[in-house]
């Protein structure tokens, strides 16, 4: 009985190496360009596999449940804004929770292989973006309201211009926004906003239409300046941020560029679009 109890305990710890085998090797990634979050999972066949099809079957089932876990570890990590992650809200709302595990388990196998050594590899993808099978769509609320952009505001006074602005919108019919955060360590979110350097909001998930920031996000983060531009069309305005504010997750322009986005947005809606990229 004894020597069956020992057993039982040695095939259960093999089972369990083989779940949770490589784990610290496996990687997660979010794409905020394309909006897809991706993570890896690795496992081994146990030794007392009976033949080769069941030691790949094994194998197979173990990478699965590793980049099950290993998804659900690295999307908990992403920020919603400036204060809170993923994970904060999961703690705080069953709601959230509940989605959020739906989400995870819904991921799809993007791509897998057997290895030389008999493990295996798994790839799954959850997207960021695209609707209510999304993270956005878990995680970002819906108010109900969207409220209008702020007027923009006289540089010595800081007050409101009139409904009419002295300075008009330009001829250029600007498609988009582009932020030059190089050199501040801009952090990425999923809701971000843009403030003038007197610390005013002029763009914020609450002055979007909540279907559009799902569908594609508030801004797309480009590393380079060169790739993922397209979400700001074919003539952006492109401005330099001077700082960053909330946890380094929010660019600051300054209030002078700060009117010229409020103007041009007035004539093309380019911000209602989400037309926002930020180079970092």
């Amino acid at each position: 009985m004894k020597r069956s109890k020992m057993l039982f305990v040695m095939i259960s710890a093999i089972v369990l190496s083989v779940i949770f085998c490589a784990g610290a090797f496996a990687s997660g990634n979010a794409d905020w360009g394309n909006g897809d979050i991706t993570a890896e999972g690795y496992g081994a066949a146990p030794a007392t596999a009976r033949n080769p099809g069941q030691a790949k079957a094994l194998a197979r089932r173990a990478a699965i449940v590793d980049a099950y876990r290993n998804l659900g570890e690295f999307v908990e990590g992403v920020r919603v804004d400036s204060e809170t992650f993923v994970k904060d809200m999961v703690v705080e709302s069953d709601v959230v929770k509940t989605k959020m595990s739906t989400l995870v388990r819904g991921a799809r196998v993007v791509s897998e292989q057997a290895n030389s050594d008999g493990s295996y590899q798994v790839v799954l993808k959850i997207p960021m973006y695209g609707g209510a099978d999304s993270l956005a769509g878990v995680v970002l609320q819906d108010t109900g309201v969207v409220e209008p952009f702020p007027a923009p505001v006289n540089p010595t006074y800081s007050k409101a211009i009139s409904a009419t602005p002295s300075i008009p919108a330009s001829s250029h019919g600007y498609t988009g926004l582009i932020i030059d955060c190089r050199g501040f360590g801009l952090e990425r979110v999923m809701s971000p906003v843009i403030l003038d350097n007197n610390d005013k909001p002029i763009y914020g998930h609450k002055n979007l239409d909540y279907d559009k920031v799902v569908s594609r996000g508030m801004a797309v983060y480009s590393a380079d300046g060169v790739n993922d531009l397209s979400q700001a069309g074919s003539n952006p305005l492109v401005v330099k941020a001077v700082r960053l504010a909330g946890q380094n997750c929010n660019p600051v322009i300054s209030v002078e560029d700060a009117n010229r986005v409020l103007i041009e947005n007035q004539a093309t809606g380019f911000l209602s679009n989400c037309s926002v990229v930020f180079i970092e």
